[in-house]
């Protein structure tokens, strides 16, 4: 069954007549960014935009000041959450987009809320801090914040539109190789060098990507390379990120790199410490849900229709992943840019992030994911088909 005309049009009406408020809180988000778990501002902005429609909005969930929740309808009956991501890039500010996820999520939210009382059941944004390598969504979950829902989902900016692309199992590897100093040009043949471990590991996992399944992805980058130029270096530093399509392929490949650098540390006879940090599951995309989201979508967006996926573009990794595990979700890409034109975590693409073509298309998005919300609340038949796909993916 599919949503009412009646349904629709209020939604749509909704979304529309936020419009301002949505693209002042997109344009405020974007020209201050904040690092993850810092998103004081943006938290604010939000909460304010929430209560001044009407909400009651709660802080610090899961111990987070920048977490938010707000909420609208019957508890008793189905819920779905909307999400929102906030949180920027050292340097590079927006470049994921994550202004346009916060004012599609509100403004999805303020939507939805306005016809639940019809739709029966209930809607819940979310405010969900540091996606970018903080894991937000993760503290939200232990913290028990998804128990009970029916469904999840937001958006992501990209340079194409696709329903359901993957997002990698990810984990993070600092590596902190121990030596001895010496003076170099006196007596190198006292020390042992921990930098020269420490590019040993770059080669040697450089020599293992022969091994690796696609979709696999291993990079890194030296964080400490040694004290002085005449030292030969005592203490060396790298970290890797480690991905892969899944848990089981990030396992192995984990072990692969962890034994690259303690071949490279004895090779040197120096000493290493590896410090896992945890990263994000693989993304489990719903399609009963992400293919009404696309039908929802060509027709706010008067006739874009995304792809289910993309074999052609390259994956990261999301702690939207994460939540896919414990409810069914949807995490689309629509287009900022042309495609090709540039991808997120560059500086083009934060320039898309406060365009105007970037503001329409988060609207649409709005309305598309308001409508997507509402049906999974009120069809038992899509909520069942749902449901099953994502007992059926575990």
């Amino acid at each position: 069954m599919s949503l009412s005309k009646d349904l629709e049009k209020a939604i749509d009406d909704a979304v529309d007549g936020e419009h301002d408020a949505l693209a002042k809180l997109s344009k405020d988000i974007h020209a201050n960014p904040e690092l993850r778990f810092e998103e004081h501002k943006a938290a604010t902005w939000i909460a304010e935009l929430l209560r001044a429609r009407g909400f009651e909005v709660e802080h610090g969930l899961a111990g987070m000041s920048t977490a938010l929740r707000a909420k609208r309808g019957n508890a008793k009956g189905p819920r779905v959450a909307i999400l929102g991501e906030y949180d920027a890039l050292p340097d590079i500010g927006h470049a994921c987009g994550h202004n346009l996820i916060a004012m599609s999520a509100v403004g999805a939210f303020l939507a939805a809320a306005k016809v639940v009382d019809k739709a029966g059941g209930e809607v819940v944004f979310l405010g969900t801090p540091a996606e970018e390598g903080g894991g937000g969504k993760i503290k939200m979950i232990e913290a028990g914040v998804f128990d009970g829902l029916s469904a999840a989902m937001m958006f992501h900016p990209f340079d194409r539109d696709i329903l359901a692309h993957p997002a990698l199992a990810s984990v993070w590897l600092a590596m902190t190789f121990h030596g001895a100093p010496a003076h170099g040009a006196a007596a190198p043949h006292d020390g042992k060098s921990a930098l020269t471990a420490c590019m040993d590991t770059f080669r040697l996992i450089d020599g293992q990507r022969v091994h690796f399944r696609d979709g696999v992805r291993v990079h890194g980058y030296i964080t400490n390379g040694g004290q002085a130029v005449n030292i030969i270096p005592e203490l060396a530093a790298c970290e890797f990120s480690v991905r892969a399509r899944t848990a089981p392929e990030l396992a192995r490949v984990r072990a692969i790199v962890e034994r690259c650098a303690a071949g490279a540390a004895m090779a040197s006879d120096v000493k290493v410490e590896i410090v896992a940090r945890q990263g994000y599951r693989d993304m489990r995309n719903n399609m009963a849900m992400a293919r009404r989201f696309g039908a929802h979508f060509e027709r706010t967006s008067s006739g874009r229709k995304a792809l289910e996926t993309d074999e052609r573009v390259g994956a990261g990794s999301t702690d939207m992943g994460d939540v896919s595990h414990v409810v069914p979700s949807i995490h689309p890409y629509l287009a900022i840019v042309d495609e090709n034109e540039a991808l997120c975590h560059q500086h083009r693409f934060a320039h898309a992030a406060g365009s105007d073509r970037g503001l329409k298309t988060a609207v649409d998005a709005a309305k598309a994911l308001a409508r997507t919300a509402v049906e999974v609340l009120t069809d038992d038949n899509l909520r069942r088909t749902v449901q099953e796909e994502w007992r059926a993916s575990r």
